[in-house]
């Protein structure tokens, strides 16, 4: 294809190489860019898959996606023998070749999305009843299976991990958080790491993860440092009596200005943003795609309590803020203790970092500490011991088991924070509307974080099971069709990961499949209708 367009040269993303095979019938040499100036009606190579997102859910999509498939291993017998059944039925496909809901049937697990639960008890039989059972499937490369994508992220491969704090366990065991193909304690024994537990470190993920994608032949299809500014879709004029705008493209923006429309069809989706270079320099792109895939997990915005003060300096967000001011020294020597707000898995990470520091902590949550739905209850002790000595303090170390403040740490359950004040002061109100005055010396609000979706319409709050919300993990996440993935309220619009509910990297893995096995079929469908319009077209005389 000829590009209209100017393109930017130098640019780091034009570096891109890619062999997009039979579905676009040649080789690409160039990244598909243009100026911001340049006119989405010009003509330029649309590629059949965007991924937004680098962490384990952008990888592991790219992996099914490059052309890699799962087939039930020779010997291997899952322990659900109705399962086996069914897997036997078809053992000469792949699993991305048959119907995912009818394997899914009658199976239960710890993810709401029932793909994902079919795909993790396929790696990981019977995991939550504690057994160690291996991988039922076996992976083999399809090259005619590949579809050509590109996977955009804020840094290197693995997302999220590679900005963790470093000192602290993952909440999962390292084989949890491998990704297929690849054995987390074979990668970890070939780079001679000491993995003392079961248990490791974020750095110890964030390093497989980009090990992974390298040794996977993946790299050809990611992008770092990339920042998308905007995902919006394109419109075709559906005109009966044809014309010269016939074919032409419409961007929302120019939608959205234009009155008396004519009927639209929705089309490809342009995806827009820029790249930073090695001198700081932006460097503005735009792609077109046929399909959007949305793997941007949701550490982007930590949750506000919204609150008066809470833009004050010395009330903090995030942990990587809080290790900063403890190794620079701000807290040593202060008397007056750190405000810790939630009862999270990284609240409790914050108590037990300012503990090891010897920095005293007064610790406030909304719920009560019996709780069930707190996440300490649901960790087995003998696994997770740093966090239940954290819940014990939060039981026994109470404001209200002793008038005095314990020197080390005290906690405030059923406290709601009503405001900051400037004197590095807190206003706390009970559940019986009591008020307390606490100083502090920093404040750290971690209850929890939410995506950013600001590159979509309306921030994607149209897409959500509850219209007009913004989206978070829990409460709103993105509605999707359960086996395909795809978004319910606007077509070819994909979500996985912690989007639609999957916090837990070893179910995020069953969107991927969800989503190669939907983009598969459509496009051995694309393919036949193709080749049966050119069988129709030889036969013409």
């Amino acid at each position: 294809r000829t590009y209209s367009g100017t393109e930017t040269e130098g640019q780091l993303l034009n570096s891109f190489l890619q062999y997009f095979g039979d579905s676009l019938g040649r080789k690409i040499k160039r990244m598909p860019l243009i100026e911001e100036t340049v006119l989405p009606g010009d003509s330029l190579l649309t590629l059949p898959v965007v991924i937004i997102g680098n962490g384990p859910s952008g990888i592991c999509l790219s992996y099914l996606l490059s052309g890699y498939r799962p087939y039930l291993s020779p010997e291997a017998i899952h322990p659900n023998p109705i399962l086996h059944t069914k897997l036997e039925e078809a053992r000469h496909l792949s699993i991305v070749d048959q119907d995912l809901e009818y394997l899914s049937e009658g199976l239960e697990g710890r993810s709401s999305n029932p793909v994902a639960v079919l795909f993790d008890t396929l790696l990981h039989p019977d995991a939550d009843f504690g057994y160690d059972y291996p991988s039922v499937l076996h992976w083999k490369l399809e090259q005619h299976n590949y579809i050509p994508h590109i996977v955009l992220g804020k840094g290197p491969p693995g997302g999220a991990w590679h900005s963790m704090e470093g000192s602290m366990l993952t909440i999962s065991f390292g084989d949890w958080m491998e990704l297929p193909g690849l054995s987390f304690k074979e990668w970890a024994a070939s780079k001679r790491r000491n993995i003392k537990s079961d248990r490791v470190m974020p750095e110890e993920i964030a390093c497989y993860y980009k090990h992974y994608v390298k040794v996977m032949g993946l790299q050809k299809n990611f992008r770092d440092n990339v920042y998308i500014t905007s995902v919006s879709r394109l419109y075709r004029e559906n005109d009966d009596e044809g014309g010269s705008h016939q074919n032409e493209d419409i961007s929302t923006e120019h939608l959205e200005m234009e009155d008396g429309q004519k009927s639209l069809i929705k089309r490809n989706w342009e995806v827009r943003g820029y790249q930073r270079a090695t001198d700081g320099s932006h460097v503005p792109f735009c792609l077109f795609a046929e399909n959007v895939a949305l793997a941007t997990g949701t550490f982007d915005s930590p949750g506000r309590l919204q609150v008066e003060g809470e833009d004050f300096p010395f009330v903090l967000h995030s942990m990587s803020d809080f290790g900063a001011a403890i190794s620079k020294g701000k807290l040593r020597g202060k008397a007056d203790p750190v405000l810790i707000v939630g009862a999270g898995l990284t609240a409790a990470d914050a108590v037990l970092c300012a503990y090891n520091n010897n920095i005293p902590v007064v610790h406030v949550f909304r719920r009560r500490v019996t709780d069930m739905s707190l996440i300490f209850q649901q960790l087995p002790k003998k696994l997770y011991p740093e966090y239940h000595k954290v819940y014990h303090m939060m039981c026994t170390q109470s404001h209200t088991v002793d008038s005095n403040q314990h020197s080390a740490y005290t906690s405030f359950p059923e406290h709601n924070v009503l405001s900051f004040k400037p004197e590095m002061k807190c206003v706390l109100q009970s559940a019986s509307g009591l008020k307390k005055i606490l100083k502090f010396s920093v404040a750290l609000v971690l209850i929890g974080s939410h995506p950013n979706l600001f590159f979509l319409k309306d921030q994607g709050h149209s897409i959500g099971h509850h219209s007009n919300q913004p989206i978070t993990c829990k409460g709103n996440p993105i509605e999707i069709d359960p086996y395909t993935y795809e978004c319910t309220k606007e077509a070819n619009l994909f979500a996985l990961g912690p989007l639609v509910g999957d916090n837990f990297v070893r179910f995020l893995k069953g969107g991927a499949l969800g989503i190669a096995r939907c983009l598969a079929i459509r496009q051995k469908k694309k393919h036949e209708l193709i080749e049966s319009e050119d069988g129709g077209c030889d036969g013409v005389p």
